[in-house]
C-alpha cells in the first residue's frame, strides 16, 4: 500500500504543509499517530513511548523524540536529520488526515478519536496558553520567505471572536473541499467538519491490517486494557502486571509533573505554561457553550457530516460502536 503524490490531498498553509513528508524515507515498523488537535496525541505518544523504550525515560523531550513534522516552525531538514539519526523505533506525529500521508505496508498508523464538542473546548483554552507571536517568529526562520504559504495574515495576539462566537464558528464551519483539491485548515480553534473528515479518512481505511482506532474515552475507562490493546497492535508480548506499572505513567497528573519533557513544543516556547497544556478537562465542558438551539444544531450538523457508526464511535469510542468487533464479524 502506496500512495503517490497525485493521489493525496493537499493539506497546506502557513504552519502546516503535508509535503514535508516527502522528505522523510520511512522504515520498517516507523508508527505514524494521526489526529484532530486536541484529541489525545499527546496521550498516545506516551503511551508509545513507554512500550518503545520499555518504562518512562526517555532519550529526550517528546516534541524531539516524536516531533511533528507537518509543522512549519522548525526546518524540515533539521526534523528529518533527527529522525534519521534515531536508531529506536520511531513515532511521528501529525494532524494531517491519511488522504494526505504518503501510505506504506512498513507502516503502523494509529488514529485517536474523541468528543468533536470536547476536542473544541480544549482546544480554545489551547490557544489561550500559546504564544502565537513566537509561533510566527519560529516560522519566519525556519520557512524562507518564497517559501511561505499563504499571506501573512494578522499580526498574532488573542483570536479575533470571543468564547461563544468561536465555537459558534467551529460548529458552522464549512466542509472541506472534495479530493485532489488543494485545502487551507481554517483558523482558530478549528471547525467540526475539520474533525469529522479527519475521523472520516480513518474510517474507511480501519479494515487495513496496519491502521488501528484508539480513543480517548476507552483511555479514560480503561488505561490499562487500552495498553494492551496497543502493544498487540505494534507487536509488543505485554503483560497486564507490565502494563500496569507503565500506565501509571501516562496518568494525568504524571505527564503534567513532566511537563518539561512529555508536553508537544516544549523546546520551542510557545507555550505560556507547559504544565497548563495537561489541564484537567472534563468531559461534557462542552456545555457551557451549548444552549439548547445549538445543542439541535449540532446534532443536525454532524449527521450531515457523518454515518451512523462512525458517530457512536467519535462521541463515545468503542462503547458506542466497536470497529474491531464489526471488522472481525465481517
Amino acid at each position: 500500500m502506496s500512495n503517490r503524490l497525485s493521489e493525496r490531498v493537499l493539506y497546506r498553509e502557513l504552519m502546516t504543509d503535508n509535503l514535508r513528508w516527502d522528505a522523510l524515507q520511512l522504515r520498517e515498523g516507523d508508527i505514524v499517530i494521526s489526529t484532530p488537535p486536541k484529541c489525545g496525541m499527546t496521550w498516545t505518544q506516551r503511551l508509545v513511548s513507554l512500550l518503545v523504550f520499555d518504562g518512562p525515560e526517555l532519550p529526550g523531550p517528546l516534541s524531539t523524540v516524536s516531533p511533528w513534522l507537518d509543522q512549519t516552525i522548525r526546518p524540515i531538514g533539521e526534523v528529518i536529520a533527527v529522525l534519521d539519526a534515531q536508531r529506536h523505533r520511531r513515532f511521528i506525529k501529525t494532524h494531517t488526515p491519511l488522504d494526505g500521508l504518503v501510505l506504506d505496508d512498513r507502516v503502523t498508523y494509529l488514529c485517536v478519536g474523541r468528543d468533536p464538542r470536547d476536542a473544541a473546548v480544549s482546544m480554545l483554552h489551547q490557544t489561550t496558553n500559546m504564544d502565537r507571536a513566537r509561533v510566527r517568529a519560529l516560522h519566519e526562520i525556519a520557512v524562507p520567505p518564497q517559501e511561505r504559504l499563504g499571506p501573512p495574515g494578522p499580526e498574532p495576539g488573542p483570536l479575533g471572536r470571543g468564547p461563544i462566537d468561536e465555537f459558534r464558528h467551529w460548529l458552522e464551519g464549512p466542509a472541506l473541499p472534495p479530493p485532489g483539491v488543494g485545502f487551507t485548515p481554517p483558523k482558530g480553534i478549528g471547525t467540526l467538519a475539520n474533525v469529522m473528515h479527519q475521523f472520516g479518512k480513518v474510517w474507511e481505511r480501519r479494515h487495513l491490517p496496519n491502521v488501528a482506532l484508539l480513543h480517548y474515552a476507552d483511555y479514560q475507562a480503561d488505561l490499562v486494557g487500552e495498553m494492551l490493546r496497543l502493544a498487540a497492535v505494534l507487536g509488543y508480548d505485554l503483560s497486564r502486571e507490565r502494563a500496569q506499572e507503565l500506565s501509571r505513567h501516562a496518568s494525568l497528573g504524571e505527564m503534567r509533573s513532566r511537563a518539561a519533557e512529555v508536553a508537544p513544543n516544549t523546546t520551542d516556547g510557545i507555550w505560556r505554561s507547559d504544565e497548563q497544556f495537561f489541564r484537567r478537562g472534563g468531559n461534557g465542558e462542552w456545555q457551557e457553550y451549548f444552549t439548547r438551539d445549538e445543542y439541535r444544531r449540532y446534532n443536525h450538523r454532524i449527521n450531515q457530516l457523518a454515518p451512523p457508526d462512525l458517530l457512536a464511535w467519535a462521541h463515545e469510542g468503542r462503547r458506542g460502536y466497536d470497529p474491531e468487533v464489526v471488522a472481525a464479524s465481517g
